[in-house]
């Protein structure tokens, strides 16, 4: 299927791991430019040498702590590509803590940056350069924003709970400049960092309580967020899509296992 893609210029913080580098492959895979933001520029590098094979790919040092860094980065996209057609917020973290630890106010600002501020002032810097011809957003949000989740995401679920809404909000404000403002909310995915960190006993956990009966790969969920970006998404704005593959949506997941046969 022909998106509508080729030539665009894409921009995706976080673009060096796990669904942003998958997202941006994808879009280079589509004949798009991208610029992609991270802090490592040794990581960007690297990047942008594995992916160049595909087309086009930018890669730029930014602080996404740095309220400023989020416009530098759009004005570096624009004048490197002429244009700002897609923007994908793709940074956020966690602050891990053990069970009956106490946030302090800073662990508080920091992921409060890092998983809201950082779609809203991404959002922001995309929108200066859409308002002319108009564009896309797309917020990567967090199955942890329905389901909760206590200890390492005690209040990383909340602030990217507030992400949606944020994207539903951005999306009525935007409508008129012809900008569409979509939400993506990955499950459990098999990024680098979890193959490392999650153990065999609990990916098992997240299989029990998933219909498909797996972690994602982070390509399936850089499928969507492409699909949200192109033209054929053209009058899909405002919302969040969930792409979890049925995990905690009933009560008896593996029920169809059990008649079938395959347990």
């Amino acid at each position: 299927m022909e998106l509508g893609l080729k030539g665009k210029s894409i921009v995706i913080t976080g673009g060096t791991r796990g669904i942003g580098r998958a997202a941006a492959e994808a879009f280079l895979r589509e004949g798009a430019s991208v610029v992609i933001g991270a802090r490592n520029m040794k990581e960007l590098e690297e990047t942008a040498e594995t992916l160049g094979q595909y087309g086009r790919i930018i890669p730029f040092q930014f602080d996404a702590l740095d309220t400023g860094s989020f416009y530098a980065l759009a004005d570096f996209a624009y004048s490197s590509l002429g244009s700002v057609d897609v923007w994908v917020n793709n940074v956020g973290a966690s602050h891990p803590k053990s069970a009956g630890d106490e946030y302090t106010a800073d662990d508080v600002r920091w992921t409060e940056a890092m998983c809201f501020e950082s779609a809203l002032f991404g959002s922001q810097a995309a929108a200066r350069y859409m308002k002319e011809k108009g564009g896309a957003i797309i917020n990567i949000s967090s199955l942890a924003a329905r389901v909760g989740t206590a200890g390492r995401s005690t209040i990383y679920g909340p602030l990217k709970a507030a992400v949606r809404l944020l994207s539903s909000n951005l999306a009525a404000e935007y409508a008129a400049y012809g900008i569409r403002v979509n939400c993506v909310m990955p499950g459990f995915t098999m990024t680098e960092t979890v193959a490392r960190s999650v153990s065999d006993s609990d990916k098992a956990l997240v299989a029990e309580r998933t219909l498909i009966r797996r972690m994602a790969r982070p390509e399936e969920i850089a499928y969507p967020i492409v699909f949200l970006a192109s033209d054929k998404a053209s009058y899909i704005t405002g919302t969040t899509l969930e792409v979890s593959g049925g995990r905690d949506v009933v009560l008896n997941p593996m029920y169809s296992y059990e008649k079938s046969g395959m347990l």
